[in-house]
């Protein structure tokens, strides 16, 4: 059985018209990172149509009609809308859960309890396998309606995308904090060291060096500010 073609653009526009009837919650079930990835396999002729179980069948039969492939059974068991829910007692503050979040639903600091934003989680599953306390637990939630069901993929490809761009970003962010610290001490070092930073004060007390250095950041950090 074949589902009636749809009118499938070429190119870019064609991995994104898969990509647009896709759930979006970046779960890696299909054996491709995200979403996008998978869109491209399928519009490549890489991957079956089959591999997205938060889909489900919905997705097959849509998947069918925009590439004209027959329809083929759900390869994996369809994964219903869940929620991920943390048992803040049992939550060490590993953070592990925070790094596998494709779409930043959890928050927390090292050491701290985490917790999952139920507004923005998508219930990927991510979060289970790196959980050394076993402490998340997934919740059903109802089935969406359509207006719904899209509005909450766009929700989830906007956070997603951010992520992605923030994580690409952050090795240039540090080498920059990197730079301004040497920077800083080199500025603050050789302040220091000027000729008139004596080592004794002018009734004959030792110099703290160290508040010297201290001091010198000090001025320095002011008038990066100004």
């Amino acid at each position: 059985m074949s589902g009636a073609p749809l009118s499938l653009p070429a190119g870019d526009a064609r991995v994104a018209a898969i990509d647009a009837v896709l759930p979006q919650t970046q779960c890696g079930a299909c054996d491709y990172p995200a979403c996008r990835p998978y869109a491209q396999a399928v519009a490549d002729g890489a991957a079956a149509i089959n591999q997205c179980p938060p889909g489900g069948e919905r997705v097959v039969a849509l998947l069918a009609s925009l590439t004209g492939r027959p329809l083929l059974p759900l390869r994996d068991p369809q994964r219903p809308p869940a929620l991920a829910v943390i048992r803040e007692a049992d939550c060490i503050g590993c953070t592990l859960c925070i790094q596998a979040c494709p779409v930043d639903a959890i928050v927390g600091a090292s050491r701290q309890m985490h917790t999952v934003i139920a507004a923005e989680c998508n219930g990927c599953e991510r979060c289970l396998p790196p959980c050394p306390v076993d402490c998340i637990e997934l919740r059903p939630l109802p089935e969406p309606d359509t207006a719904e069901r899209q509005r909450l993929a766009a929700q989830w490809r906007r956070r997603f995308e951010a992520r992605e761009a923030r994580l690409a970003a952050e090795p240039a962010r540090r080498q920059r904090r990197l730079l301004e610290r040497r920077r800083a001490h080199a500025a603050a070092a050789g302040e220091a060291a000027r000729p008139e930073a004596a080592s004794t004060t002018a009734d004959g007390r030792p110099v703290d060096r160290r508040q010297v250095l201290q001091a010198a950041l000090a001025r320095l950090r002011t008038r990066q500010r100004d």
